[in-house]
Parts: C-alpha cells; sequence; structure tokens
C-alpha cells in the first residue's frame, strides 16, 4: 500500500515535471518565434511598405492587442499585388491612349495641312489667273492656316498645363460680369441658331471670385460656345452663379440634344469627339473641353457634366469665392 502511494507521488511528479517542461519550451520557442520570426516578418512588412506603400493610410488597430505578423503581411502582399494589377492595367490604357492620342494629332494637324495644299496646287496651275476662284481659294487656305494655329497654340497650352509650366494670374474679380461680357461678344453667333442665352438671375451684385480671369474667360468662352455650335435650334443657354461655403458653383446648361451616356467618362480626353463628322464641320480643335478641365485643376478646383439625351446637357465647376 506505501509503495502503491508513493508511485503515484511520482507519477503525479512526473507528469507536473512534463507539463513544465512542456510550458518552459512552449514559452522558449514562442518567444524565439516573436522576437526572431516576428521581427523579421515586421521588418520586410514595413520594407515593402515604405518602397512600395508609401502613400497608404496607416490602418488604426489597438495597441494593447498584439498584432498578427503573418497576418499584416498577407495583407501587405495582397495590397501590392492588386495595386501591380492595377498599375499594369493603367499602364496598357495608357499605351492604347497614347497611340489613339497620336493619330488623333496625326489627322487634326494634315486636314487643313492637306486644304492648304490643296488650294495652293489649283492656284498655281492655273487658278491664280481665274478671277472667278483665285481669292476665294487664298480665304479658304487662310481660313485652314488659322485652324492649324489654333490647334498649335491649343497643344502648347495643354502641356504648359499639364507640366506646371503655366503660372496662375490669381485676381479678384466678378465672374457675373465677365459672363455679361461674353454673351455680348457671342450674341450673334447664337442669333444664328436662334438661341437664346439667358442668366439664372440679374446679378447686379458682384459675384466676386478669386481666380486667373484670363484663363477662366477661356473656360467659359469654350463651354458656352459648345452650347451654341451643338445646342438645338431655338433653344436656350443658361449661366447660373450661387455661392457654397466658400466657393462660387458656376452652372452652364441647354436644353439641346445631349450626350448620351456611354461618351461622358470620355469627353474631357483630347480630340475626343462624340460625333467625328459634325464636329470638323463645326470647327474649332477638338481641345477645347481638355483645356477647360486643366485649367481648373491649375486652379485645384474640377469640372463635371450630366446629359440626358433629348433634355440637354450641364457643366458644373466651382472657384474660390473672392468675397
Amino acid at each position: 500500500m506505501n509503495y502503491f502511494g508513493h508511485f503515484k507521488v511520482d507519477l503525479a511528479y512526473l507528469l507536473l515535471s512534463c507539463f513544465a517542461c512542456f510550458i518552459t519550451g512552449f514559452l522558449i520557442l514562442y518567444y524565439f518565434y516573436y522576437v526572431s520570426v516576428a521581427r523579421h516578418i515586421n521588418a520586410l512588412t514595413e520594407k515593402i511598405r515604405k518602397r512600395f506603400l508609401n502613400n497608404e493610410i496607416p490602418q488604426k488597430h489597438n495597441q494593447l492587442e498584439e498584432e498578427d505578423a503573418l497576418a499584416t503581411l498577407g495583407e501587405r502582399v495582397d495590397f501590392l499585388i492588386e495595386t501591380r494589377e492595377k498599375e499594369v492595367l493603367h499602364f496598357e490604357n495608357l499605351d492604347s491612349y497614347r497611340k489613339e492620342y497620336l493619330g488623333n494629332v496625326s489627322h487634326e494637324l494634315k486636314t487643313p495641312v492637306f486644304n492648304i495644299q490643296g488650294y495652293i496646287d489649283t492656284l498655281l496651275n492655273g487658278g491664280l489667273e481665274d478671277s472667278n476662284i483665285n481669292l476665294d481659294y487664298l480665304k479658304r487656305a487662310e481660313k485652314s492656316i488659322d485652324r492649324l494655329i489654333n490647334i498649335i497654340d491649343d497643344l502648347e497650352t495643354i502641356t504648359q498645363l499639364e507640366s506646371g509650366g503655366l503660372e496662375l494670374d490669381m485676381d479678384v474679380f466678378d465672374i457675373a460680369a465677365l459672363v455679361k461680357d461674353l454673351y455680348a461678344s457671342l450674341e450673334l453667333n447664337a442669333a444664328k441658331k436662334n438661341i437664346k442665352l439667358e442668366l439664372a438671375r440679374k446679378y447686379d451684385k458682384p459675384v466676386l471670385v478669386n481666380a486667373d480671369k484670363f484663363r477662366i474667360r477661356q473656360v467659359l468662352v469654350n463651354l458656352i460656345t459648345n452650347s451654341i455650335k451643338y445646342g438645338k435650334e431655338n433653344g436656350t443657354t443658361l449661366v447660373e452663379l450661387n455661392y457654397l461655403n466658400d466657393d462660387v458653383v458656376v452652372e452652364i446648361s441647354d436644353n439641346g440634344d445631349g450626350i448620351d451616356e456611354k461618351h461622358l467618362p470620355r469627353i474631357f480626353e483630347r480630340f475626343y469627339r462624340i460625333d467625328k463628322g459634325r464636329s470638323r464641320e463645326q470647327g474649332g480643335t477638338g481641345l477645347g473641353l481638355a483645356i477647360v478641365k486643366h485649367i481648373l485643376e491649375a486652379h485645384e478646383k474640377s469640372i463635371k457634366v450630366e446629359s440626358e439625351l433629348g433634355k440637354g446637357t450641364k457643366f458644373t465647376f466651382s472657384l474660390s469665392s473672392g468675397a
């Protein structure tokens, strides 16, 4: 009986010792993992973040909770893979866009050049002596030269805006007065299609904005001119100005044919035309809306377009208030 009791004590002691050894070994292994492996994993995770994800927004976590190094590394790697896949797709789209853009530039430049060449050839081959066509062809050649110059000027403007080489001449001015001046200068163009140029209100008091007046004039001319060009007969172009917090919101709308939804994401691209044939007949360089977008981005503002077929189009942008 004593022997059996002694055996029970030894067995209990042995089990307790084994358990203690197991716990001690587990703690030692865990410590080795945490100090050595986890430290290296964390270092690798941080290296990935600094090298590839420098702009990543830091994620909140409870400082009292232990962070799973492997899970964090996995999340970073997954995020990195997703980011790289998006970049590859982006560059593929850029390459496609570059080819399309170069093709558009070539086409836009060739059209007036070929026209000029045709007019001059006709004049040199006897047309110069024909009073019925010589003056007419010279005027047509001059018109094509003007278009060529406009394309080059617009391309130069976009290049300057994109490269940051164009400095804005910021000033406080009355944008309501500017719109009224533009309406007066564009009234004859609108009258050809019997389009009314209207303001949402009289704007007897100045609506002050802080911006580059010359560049904002370009923005308004492009948007209002487009509204007249592509508006319907007996239609209306409406400009509305409103204060919103520290901004002035400008809305230019018409009740024309509108734009198909599939074209809306691309209308601010250089040379993008919804109806290529009709657009070239109407004149212009195909760069107007791209210039508008870049000018507003230079002001740290953006522009949006809303349109519905058969109901019209509205462009909306904002400028910093000068009040």
